[in-house]
């Protein structure tokens, strides 16, 4: 690419392209009219009884994309998703894409956008960064209707004796909101009910947007929301929806949200954009429901898990596809060369030097990526996200390491060409499906304890030395098992930017120990989660959040979406 010329903005590649009507997407895929609910012109639901009319055709087969651990910019995995699933239709294979939806929260804070980049796009991204089908929006109002119900329970006399200081169920917004982390509700005397500590979570990191993520049908979810537990009484047992009575109603504001999205890409393959729960937080990847039905209508599903491989994918191989039934047939391992100097040693700033020595260094964290994938048994290509500062000495180095050690290695343009640039990558993902044996398995046994889950994530996947458990988390551990908890997966939330619980800790640390300091059921869910370091449920806006930047102009077209 001719760097002189001025580079058009994702949202200018967008607000271009030519979009298709719904109904011509869904043409592609066999659907039936009545199976499709359009949501105006360009994007649509999909009635959940394309699920049974599918019920024994052939799955296709489900790809995950994965990555090595980001900056804080993102390293275009969504974008290699898109351009991968655009790669595939151009070599004549039915293929469709299965995404998470964009939280607002990122999106006005950081990141600007979240639908893939350049001439990798899902559309309209303007609809689809922002308010879209409304989802969040339920499962915000199904959250919110929750914790109201929780309240008046505890006002209106506390049938359940709720303990008022265990109260576990956070509001939720989805914004980064810092203001709203802690807050007292309830004051103003008694008719404004019981005063209290309360707090916010955003609200892809609700308890019941995971669940909303792994529910199979409209029954299975409404028993996973049953499940969830909102409080501890005054004998310090759990409380939950099922004793409130409220899984029928919170079922309700979900039902029509839980029929997937389906968009399309800037070049017209078929795309499902449907959840999104944070991976550093909760389980990070889209619905089971919309993985499922993109594979009864593709033959090829191009999907993937947030953040690096030591987050979404290990998620996705420990906790969704062992709910999900899924196999996934490979993983897709993106690299991009600024990340793997930022491991090496380099500054945010200097990134676009050539460094081959930095980079070099940097390796060690892509050669750990593999190494988990090889423990789940799965069949992976290292894909490199070209970007246009790489020089040639620097994409030789990677090629070459990757030759050395017989790592399947693809070169990807897809922000520059769209498929074009795909099509390498795709060609070398069917040819390790083709030739490498595939024994995927899960890295533990639900049935073992709670601390021999946790070590084995740890030792395996971050390659920690050990781990401590606080004296909060072993009393937990004690409970869980009491309760009945025990056999559940592990959902860890840690930070995205190391292997290890320090952010700071780049490249492939060693001799580290991760620190759980306390766990949280999410039984609704159906997963136990682990909080490590610092990491948040409610982030906060950036100095200058990407919202500063946006706007709409005369025609009434957004500006400022990256």
């Amino acid at each position: 690419m001719d760097l002189s010329t001025k580079v058009k903005s994702d949202i200018e590649i967008a607000q271009e392209a030519t979009i298709k009507p719904i109904k011509d997407i869904a043409q592609k895929l066999d659907l039936h009219d009545e199976e499709l609910e359009p949501y105006g012109h360009y994007k649509a639901k999909i009635s959940l009884d394309v699920l049974k009319r599918l019920e024994t055709k052939k799955d296709g087969k489900v790809i995950l994309v994965t990555s090595i651990n980001p900056t804080p910019a993102g390293e275009g995995k969504s974008t290699i998703t898109v351009g991968l699933g655009q790669g595939f239709s151009k070599i004549g294979k039915k293929a469709m894409i299965a995404m998470r939806e964009p939280s607002l929260g990122p999106t006005m804070g950081i990141k600007g956008g979240a639908t893939g980049g350049g001439y990798s796009q899902v559309i309209p991204m303007e609809d689809i960064n922002l308010h879209f089908t409304g989802d969040f929006h339920a499962i915000t109002t199904a959250n919110n209707t929750l914790s109201a119900l929780i309240d008046n329970h505890i006002h209106q006399g506390n049938q359940l004796q709720i303990d008022v200081r265990r109260v576990v169920w956070k509001r939720v917004v989805d914004l980064n909101d810092r203001a709203l982390r802690q807050v007292i509700i309830g004051l103003g005397g008694p008719i404004q009910g019981i005063p209290r500590e309360d707090g916010f979570d955003i609200t892809v990191a609700s308890e019941i947007m995971a669940i909303f993520c792994l529910a199979t049908d409209l029954q299975d979810l409404k028993k996973r929301l049953s499940r969830i537990v909102v409080a501890y009484n005054i004998h310090r047992e759990p409380v939950t929806v099922a004793d409130l009575g409220a899984e029928g109603a919170l079922t309700l504001l979900l039902k029509d949200a839980l029929k997937p999205n389906l968009v399309q890409t800037l070049e017209h393959t078929p795309a499902l954009i449907h959840g999104g729960p944070f991976a550093n937080i909760a389980h990070g990847c889209n619905s089971v429901i919309a993985t499922k039905m993109a594979a009864k209508l593709a033959d090829y599903v191009i999907t993937e898990g947030g953040f690096g491989a030591d987050l979404g994918a290990e998620k996705f191989l420990n906790i969704k596809a062992r709910f999900a039934g899924i196999k996934p047939e490979a993983v897709v391992i993106v690299a991009t060369i600024r990340a793997l100097k930022m491991h090496g040693g380099v500054a945010k700033s200097d990134l676009t030097q050539e460094n081959v020595e930095a980079l070099t260094k940097g390796l060690s964290n892509l050669q750990k990526h593999i190494e988990t994938i090889q423990a789940f048994g799965l069949p992976f290509v290292v894909a490199i996200n070209q970007f246009v500062t790489d020089s040639k000495s620097e994409v030789d180095k990677i090629e070459k390491w990757c030759a050395d050690n017989s790592y399947p290695v693809a070169l990807a343009q897809v922000w520059e060409k769209g498929g074009e640039g795909g099509v390498e990558l795709a060609k070398k993902v069917l040819d390790v499906i083709k030739k490498v044996e595939n024994n995927f398995a899960p890295l533990y046994d639900v049935s073992s304890s709670i601390e021999d889950k946790v070590k084995t994530i740890a030792k395996t996947v971050y390659g920690a030395k050990d781990v401590e458990f606080s004296t909060k988390a072993q009393k937990q551990m004690v409970d869980f098992e009491k309760f009945g908890w025990n056999n559940l997966p592990i959902c860890m939330a840690k930070t995205q930017y190391s292997l290890s619980d320090n952010p700071t800790l780049l490249g492939r640390p060693t001799d580290f120990t991760i620190t759980i300091r306390e766990f949280r059921p999410s039984i609704g869910a159906g997963f136990i989660v682990a909080l490590t370091g610092d990491v948040m449920t409610m982030p906060g806006l950036p100095k200058v959040p990407a919202a500063l930047k946006m706007d709409v102009n005369e025609e009434g077209k957004a500006v400022g979406l990256f």
